[in-house]
């Protein structure tokens, strides 16, 4: 160690352990982990809103779509318009009014709904959703990160076999 220190004062740094030279660090892109929104991805585990979800219990991921629930709005819409238009012919006030409220009730939840995105988990003991959200590229990076450290787990694992 002697050898290499330039003046006596830095190899004394060096050799005290005050001062010590910092390693290389060779990132692998699983060794940070994918952690955003509070849906962490590991080497060994997802974990998404209290649920941990470990890799090999994992089989496969997929993101399902659920759209708008038609039924209740328009149903609501239609009650609605069905009580404004009695309301109005019988001549009561309140039945007119009631049924025009039902009706901007009904596109209310229409225009409220918003489509989800949901991130389902198949594993031995069948299918679980571990993420919801309506931001769809957010759900398929997730899911695209549980493949990533699937194929980096199976590697490491091939890898320690030979």
């Amino acid at each position: 160690m002697g050898a290499a220190c330039g003046n006596a004062a830095s190899c004394h740094a060096v050799s005290s352990g005050t001062l010590r030279p910092l390693q290389q660090l060779a990132f692998d892109s699983m060794e940070t982990p994918f952690n955003d929104r509070g849906v962490s991805v590991t080497r060994n585990a997802l974990s998404s809103a209290g649920q941990v979800f470990p890799l090999r219990d994992i089989v496969g991921v997929q993101v399902v779509t659920i759209q708008k629930n038609k039924v209740l709005p328009i149903t609501i819409s239609v009650v609605g318009l069905v009580g404004a238009i009695v309301g109005g012919v019988l001549g009561v006030p309140a039945g007119l009014v009631c049924g025009v409220m039902l009706v901007v009730v009904g596109w209310l939840t229409w225009a409220t709904q918003d489509i989800t995105h949901r991130l389902m988990v198949q594993t031995a003991d069948g299918e679980r959703e571990a993420l919801s959200s309506v931001d769809r590229d957010f759900v398929e990076r997730v899911g695209a990160a549980v493949n990533e450290a699937k194929g980096a787990a199976a590697a490491a694992s091939a890898a320690q076999k030979v």
